[in-house]
């Protein structure tokens, strides 16, 4: 059975390295930083410097044990505002 010259492990035996293609992949940041709303900072690689989370594995209800009360009456009552506003202008 012939290998394929194409394929990543009949490179590897052969013991070619290939680049990778220039100018087409995004800029990587090792010393990246996460941001979560409650004030915890990460360090982390990524293609973006900064990213900014609102909530994390340090003050997410899960892994705190904590139960944290998310406004859910301010968005129906958006969302009911929204539908009437619709209606009135049929």
């Amino acid at each position: 059975m012939k290998k394929d010259p194409y394929t990543n492990a009949s490179r590897l035996a052969t013991g070619q390295v290939y680049a990778m293609k220039k100018d087409i992949h995004p800029q990587y940041y090792a010393d990246a930083t996460i941001r979560c709303a409650c004030g915890k900072t990460y360090h982390t690689a990524s293609t973006k410097k900064e990213t900014e989370i609102e909530i994390c594995a340090h003050c997410h209800p899960f892994f705190t044990g904590k139960e944290k009360l998310i406004d859910t009456a301010g968005r129906v009552e958006k969302f009911r505002a929204k539908q009437k506003h619709a209606k009135s202008k049929k």
